[in-house]
């Protein structure tokens, strides 16, 4: 008896945001996809991916899709935790797709499929914007709490000095009590 292999794209188990979402990576400052990820998520050979990308190369410039270095890809690879490509594998290095090459692909495989695929994957790349600018607002207001605190423990820091010089000149005024001998 041989077991069937089921991918998280399969019919069985339905795609989730978060599935699409843990494949968005950065890379060079671009949140990008790699061409086997949507392959996966589209249902293609990532060859047949790259070809009907190649043959309408025009519809991609540089900031929709580009080639990752070989340090980039082990880096990558590093992250996401896949196995050596000693045994078989790629042969290049991958393709990446911004956000806007996502959008492009729809036009280039035109498929039902790859079109509501590249609606969920549009809305995870908007989520994670989303995310993201609700994170910098967080960093702005604690840098500004940070600043606030320093302003404040500085003019505290002042007024410290300043009480116990005038504890040290009322100290010096005062006459001794006693007899003088």
């Amino acid at each position: 008896m041989v077991k069937e292999k089921t991918s998280e794209t399969s019919l069985i188990m339905p795609v989730t945001p978060e599935f699409v979402e843990r494949r968005i990576h950065i890379i060079r400052g671009q949140k990008v996809m790699l061409d086997s990820d949507l392959a996966e998520l589209y249902q293609v050979d990532t060859k047949n991916l790259n070809r009907a990308v190649l043959r309408n190369a025009g519809r991609f410039p540089k900031d929709f899709m580009f080639q990752i270095t070989k340090r980039e890809y082990e880096s990558l690879r590093y992250q996401i935790g896949t196995s050596n490509d000693g045994r078989g594998g790629r042969r290049y290095e991958p393709y990446v797709f911004t956000e806007l090459g996502v959008a492009m692909l729809s036009s280039v495989l035109n498929s039902d499929k790859a079109i509501q695929m590249n609606v969920f994957i549009l809305r995870a790349f908007m989520k994670l914007r989303e995310m993201l600018a609700t994170h910098k607002d967080l960093a702005e207001k604690i840098d500004q709490l940070e600043r606030e605190q320093k302003l404040q423990g500085k003019d505290i820091g002042d007024l410290i000095v300043t009480v116990n010089r005038l504890l040290e000149s009322k100290m010096k005024l005062r006459n001794a009590i006693g007899f003088e001998v």
